[in-house]
């Protein structure tokens, strides 16, 4: 492959544009928000302990009820996931994970739409999913109304 002026020209384009999402409000309150949660080694423990229940959560579920410790770990998962989503660092930061994905879906459709308007962008937030994207993806057996 050659490079040629154009190419350096997208590669230009390509530093500037990632260099405008990470300076913009969102990632700026991405980092606060992370560094609000692990900052704080009390939370960063109870994240890991929800962690590791979550790991028996997935063995009891293959045994289901019949699990000797099903309802014990069904009580305490539920109890610490409880306390993970009351708190409002954890809270801040799965908000402004969700406002920095909507940035980069949004700006993955345009760079879609610019190449071509039959381009589908899977996209995680329904609302971005109009048009001929589909935001379950081609891999749904048809199921987003799409050609595939």
């Amino acid at each position: 492959m050659l490079i040629t002026s154009e190419w350096v020209t997208i590669l230009d384009e390509t530093d500037l544009l990632s260099s405008m999402i990470l300076s913009s409000e969102q990632a700026q309150k991405l980092r606060e928000a992370y560094h609000n949660v692990y900052n704080d080694q009390v939370l960063v423990q109870k994240i890991a302990s929800f962690t590791r229940m979550k790991e028996q959560y997935e063995d009891v579920q293959r045994f289901g009820k019949y699990h000797p410790d099903y309802n014990k770990i069904m009580k305490e998962i539920r109890k610490q996931k409880r306390e993970l989503d009351l708190d409002e660092r954890v809270a801040n930061l799965k908000v402004a994970e969700n406002d920095y994905q909507d940035l980069l879906d949004e700006i993955s459709l345009i760079v879609g739409k610019s190449v071509s308007e039959s381009v589908k962008v899977p996209v995680s937030n329904p609302f971005f999913a109009t048009g001929s994207s589909c935001g379950s993806g081609c891999g749904s057996g048809g199921s987003c109304s799409c050609s595939a």
